[in-house]
């Protein structure tokens, strides 16, 4: 801001001494040429130049941009309240028809919202973008510190969400897989000794378990309390059951093959249609002083 005073001479002069240049010429902010000081009003924005034509800054602007080419363009996204500073190619060579190639190919082609920093708001959460966003970058699904994110099967899922909702198409099929690889094998391991008494501990006398079509084959549960449970098609071949209580216990078409049940309490059992092809019951006691039959049908 200069104080304008004498003749245009000495309002040139002043402008020289200012800018370090040697201004001939003054033109107002529409480009007309000045050439007298009683044209110039106050708060008029002036400019100043050493005999060049005038250009218009605005326009000036956008041709170096055009110059230089939009898809190179540094930009800030606000995402979920986290900032990510990338380029504009970042967002859309790689994945040119994704939702955020169509976002930022064309500048202000979505009205896209800027926050008081000139950042653009996009909603979503900054957690699952920062992967994708990376992704974008270097074609590698890496997290924070360089940890791999098949460690994590939650920000696996959630990375998934995003990019379904971005159209990141390579990745989401990148992703599936990679889920579908990491989910953990089906467990048909039989159940041990030690969970089994877990269990039994863990429950009620007076509660029925229910250990339906469960695997205890090779078990050890010789001398086990095991009245009223439901073995019903379960797997308990090679089982030890030598001196355990299986007392009104539901053991109908279980597989028993092989099994040992040597001096167990078989009082009202229900052994309806179960393999016992092999299986030793020496002094096994069957007889109930109330009446209760044990039911071997079919075995």
């Amino acid at each position: 801001v200069v104080a304008v005073y004498g003749t245009l001479s000495d309002l040139l002069s002043v402008a020289s001494n200012k800018l370090g240049i040697k201004a001939t010429s003054v033109y107002n902010g529409k480009g007309g040429l000045i050439d007298d000081i009683a044209l110039i009003r106050d708060d008029d924005v002036l400019f100043v130049c050493e005999g060049e034509p005038f250009i218009d800054p605005q326009t000036d602007g956008r041709a170096q941009e055009e110059l230089t080419g939009s898809h190179t363009d540094w930009l800030t996204l606000n995402v979920g309240g986290r900032y990510f500073t990338t380029t504009r190619s970042t967002l859309v060579n790689k994945e040119p028809d994704s939702m955020l190639a169509h976002m930022f190919k064309d500048k202000d082609a979505w009205g896209n919202k800027q926050d008081p920093r000139g950042a653009f708001l996009i909603d979503r959460s900054p957690e699952y973008f920062e992967p994708i966003l990376n992704y974008l970058r270097h074609g590698q699904l890496i997290v924070n510190d360089g940890i791999n994110l098949l460690g994590s099967t939650a920000l696996f899922l959630g990375v998934l969400e995003e990019a379904r909702f971005f159209g990141i198409d390579s990745l989401i099929e990148h992703l599936e897989i990679a889920i579908k690889n990491s989910q953990p094998a089906e467990d048909h391991s039989p159940i041990s000794r030690k969970e089994f008494v877990r269990f039994l501990l863990a429950t009620p006398t007076k509660s029925e378990l229910r250990c339906q079509g469960l695997n205890f084959s090779g078990a050890d549960l010789s001398r086990l309390d095991l009245r009223y449970i439901n073995f019903k098609m379960a797997n308990l071949s090679r089982c030890n059951l030598a001196h355990a209580n299986l007392c009104c216990a539901n053991l109908e078409r279980a597989d028993l093959s092989g099994s040992v049940l040597d001096c167990a309490n078989l009082q009202g059992v229900k052994m309806l249609c179960s393999n016992a092809e092999g299986a030793s019951l020496k002094g096994c006691n069957f007889e109930d002083p109330s009446g209760l039959k044990a039911n071997l049908e079919g075995r």
